[in-house]
Formats: C-alpha cells, structure tokens, sequence
C-alpha cells in the first residue's frame, strides 16, 4: 500500500492509499512540479517546468526542457520506470506534460499528462 498524493484523508479518517499505478502517477507529478531547492534533503530534485509559465517560447527551450525533464525522470525513477515518449508544451499561461512510459515491474505501457496554470 502507498500513501496518496496529495496527502489527504479516506472517509475513514485514515491516511488515504492508492494502488501501485497511481503511485507511480504521483511520484512522476511530484518531480514534474517541484522546483529545485524546494526538498531540504534533496535539493536537487524536481524538473523547474513551473518557471516555463512564463518564460518565452521557442524551439530551442523546448528541447532543452524535453532532455532535462527526461533525464530527471531517468535519474529519480529510472528503477521505476522508462520513458517512452516525453512532449512539453507551454500556451501562455498553461503548462502541459503528455508523458509515455514502460512500468519496469509488470511492463505495461502507461500514457498519462499533467496539466498546470498560472491561476
């Protein structure tokens, strides 16, 4: 069992759970949304896209934000998962992830995408 995210409680009043998909889910959109600096013990960790809201767009950046946010995802979950396909786009102030991967233990092809605002 795993502990959801966000962090919240089930009916019960319990810790709410989650299967092993969308925990794999949650741990992506963790690293997808958290801005180096923001973990005390892993100042490292996260992919900075939030900052592209507002960052002009072009080609170039895009691709530069595709490797970095690929290889993270190598990094922090490469013995979770393998990244199959990866496109991040940004439209003036929404961010989108549409993100392919293999889930390394029961191989199965998973498509998902995250979407985040600047509202």
């Amino acid at each position: 069992m795993n502990i959801d995210f966000p962090f919240h409680f089930d009916n019960r009043g319990r810790t709410a759970i989650t299967n092993d998909d969308d925990h794999i889910r949650d741990m992506i959109e963790q690293f997808l949304f958290t801005n180096a600096g923001e973990r005390v013990n892993r100042p490292d960790f996260g992919s900075g896209l939030l900052q592209l809201i507002f960052a002009p767009n072009s080609p170039e950046l895009a691709a530069t934000v595709q490797f970095t946010v690929q290889a993270g995802l190598q990094r922090w979950l490469g013995d979770v998962i393998e990244v199959q396909g990866l496109e991040v786009t940004s439209e003036e102030s929404t961010l989108r992830v549409d993100l392919k991967y293999l889930v390394r233990r029961t191989q199965e092809i998973r498509v998902t995408n995250f979407v985040r605002s600047a509202s």
